[in-house]
């Protein structure tokens, strides 16, 4: 090895110079010469100036050298490389290496980075599982970041509840007052799947009470929505136009009372089935009820024609609100069984779509599956539903189904497999697990900060200094 170009491109390493660093450790290595810690420092250059593909390679040069350890790291460090250049399937059989390293003592960092990967893949179950892994390792120093992760898992599962305990024990750990708003905003989110308004309230108010956190679009409706849910359960809305519209009109002015049912009291007399008066009166009375009728039949015209315009208000206020017919739901469940039938799915799909479009979402409508609804969100002229199919050869795929409006009913105008699972079990009892196991590394986390997500902006595990470089034995700083 040529030691003066190493020790010039440790120094530019230290100084934060990536691109010469990476250049000249490159350049101090002879022709197949094998050298963890080089190729290491390498490594850690290169994915500074973003170049994952060769930091994968340098970090796979670096295992080559089996005397040089620290295996787990150059794994942890060479699947992040991977999954940077989409190499997702190689970067978690890397990943699964590190933690499997009995000497690496942060193999979280592993766990986190294959959560990654596996979300990348849609595959959010084994995501999930990788998170809950990585907030019970003891070595974490802030499990919060991993339990947040777990928490969007569930909710991407459709399994809110699991969601919200999630989110509970992250706040536990959180010490940075920026991260638990951001928890706080998702915890009021899995709040309101659950349907526990004032929760998800209570939430809101706690992340948007310091003024430094800003709400998305999506967030502000579900807290517009749980405030308008809690009011109304309180009695605090106020009565719709169409309440004042019958009161105008002396709809209901005139309430049965129980004490006096046929009015007698109250002068809002209500005719005896028993009374035969009819066949006593005179000329004179026929024509004055007569007269009397009719208004009565004027009222009953204008009673008539306050229900037809109630009809046609609640109508066109259930078609603003997604509602119609065929419901989504209906479109979706006929899609499948028409599948399963082996019926065309024309009538299902937007006629907008071109035919390769048509011919994609019938590719993707799996036959003999069972199909439950998990969610859906309506709009006026647009629709999402959420869909999990069990199918016939076992396991399970879920898919987004977005359907716009044609008429008073929905058709379908995409449809998007969101993941695939053959067994469910695993995950069951991941947040009860995460919330146990956590508390016994709590001391840990006391003085953390929120973490970067290594899967978005990857980080690089050090290379021992050597005593070349250093005068202690140690870790290069990371800069």
């Amino acid at each position: 090895m040529n030691q003066q170009l190493f020790e010039s491109g440790y120094a530019a390493y230290q100084a934060g110079d990536w691109a010469n660093a990476a250049s000249l450790l490159g350049q101090a290595k002879d022709a197949g010469e094998l050298s963890g810690r080089v190729d290491h420092l390498r490594g850690n250059a290169l994915m500074q100036t973003n170049r994952y593909d060769e930091a994968a390679q340098a970090y796979a040069e670096a295992l080559s050298d089996t005397s040089y350890g620290n295996v787990g790291a150059l794994n942890t460090n060479r699947g992040r490389a991977l999954v940077a250049c989409g190499r997702l399937d190689e970067a978690v059989e890397a990943l699964n290496a590190a933690t499997q390293d009995a000497s690496y003592r942060t193999p979280y960092k592993a766990y986190m980075a294959m959560g990654g990967a596996y979300r990348a893949m849609g595959d959010t179950r084994s995501a999930g599982i990788a998170f809950r892994n990585a907030a019970i390792d003891e070595s974490n120093p802030d499990p919060s970041v991993s339990l947040r992760k777990l928490g969007g898992c569930f909710m991407e599962l459709g399994r809110p509840a699991d969601a919200v305990e999630s989110y509970r024990t992250a706040l536990d750990f959180s010490s940075s007052a920026q991260a638990q708003n951001a928890i706080y905003c998702d915890l009021a989110l899995a709040y309101v799947a659950t349907n526990r308004m004032s929760e998800a309230v209570d939430a809101f108010d706690h992340a948007v009470a310091d003024g430094t956190y800003t709400l998305s679009a999506e967030a502000q409706a579900s807290y517009d929505a749980a405030r308008n849910a809690v009011a109304a359960r309180a009695g605090e809305r106020r009565t719709s136009d169409t309440d004042d519209f019958l009161a105008a009109a002396g709809y209901g002015q005139y309430p049965v009372d129980p004490l006096d049912p046929t009015g007698e009291t109250s002068g809002n007399l209500m005719p005896s089935p028993e009374d035969t008066g009819f066949f006593s009166i005179s000329e004179e009375e026929i024509v004055n009820d007569d007269r009397k009728g009719r208004r009565r039949g004027g009222k009953v015209v204008i009673v008539l024609l306050v229900i037809l315009l109630l009809l046609g208000a609640a109508g066109g206020v259930a078609y603003y609100m997604g509602f119609g017919w065929p419901m989504q739901e209906s479109v979706v469940q006929g899609m499948f069984e028409s599948r399963t039938k082996g019926d065309s799915l024309d009538r299902y799909i937007s006629g907008s779509l071109g035919d390769n479009e048509r011919k994609q979402i019938e590719a993707l409508v799996p036959k003999n599956a069972k199909v439950s609804i998990s969610g859906v969100d309506r709009s006026t002229s647009n629709s999402e539903v959420r869909v999990t199919a069990t199918l016939a050869e076992g396991g399970e795929r879920s898919y987004t189904i977005k359907l716009v409006r044609d008429g008073i009913g929905w058709k379908v105008s995409s449809l998007e497999p969101a993941f695939v699972s053959t067994d469910n079990a695993a995950l069951s009892s991941s947040s009860s697990s995460a919330s146990s196991s956590s508390a016994s590394s709590s001391s840990a986390s006391s003085s953390s900060s929120s973490a970067q997500p290594a899967e978005e902006a990857p980080a690089q595990e050090e290379a021992p200094a050597g005593d070349e470089a250093a005068s202690t034995e140690g870790e290069v700083p990371q800069g």
